[in-house]
C-alpha cells in the first residue's frame, strides 16, 4: 500500500509515460538501447524526480549521453544531482551485467 504521498511522486497516467517515452527517443541506436532498457525495467514505477533527472539527461548531445551511459564520464556542474545521478546508475547496470555476459561467452 502506498501512502498519499508516495503515490503523488508516479506517474498516474500513461498517455504521460508514451509521451515520456516519445520525448527519450534518440539519433544513436546504442542510447535507444540503454532508455529502452530502463522504461521496460521502471517505466511502471518512476516518480517525479526520476522523471525530471531522465529529462535532463535526454536534453544532452547524444554522444554526451552515451559518454554518460558506458561511464566514460562522470556528470559534471548542474547536471551532477541527485536525480540525475540515480537514473544514470539505474540505466548503466543492467546494460553492464549484459556486456559482461557477452564478453564470457566469447
Amino acid at each position: 500500500m502506498t501512502t498519499p504521498d508516495a503515490a503523488q511522486d508516479l506517474i498516474p497516467d500513461a498517455d504521460e509515460l508514451r509521451r515520456l517515452r516519445w520525448r527519450c527517443r534518440r539519433g544513436l541506436l546504442e542510447n535507444d538501447l540503454f532508455v529502452d532498457r530502463f522504461f521496460e525495467s521502471h517505466g511502471e514505477h518512476l516518480t517525479v524526480p526520476l522523471v525530471q533527472g531522465l529529462l535532463q539527461l535526454m536534453d544532452l548531445a547524444d554522444n554526451d549521453l552515451l559518454d554518460l551511459l558506458l561511464a566514460r564520464k562522470e556528470p559534471e556542474g548542474d547536471l551532477a544531482n541527485p536525480d540525475v545521478l540515480q537514473v544514470l546508475s539505474m540505466m548503466r547496470v543492467p546494460m553492464a551485467r549484459e556486456a559482461a555476459a557477452a564478453i564470457r561467452a566469447k
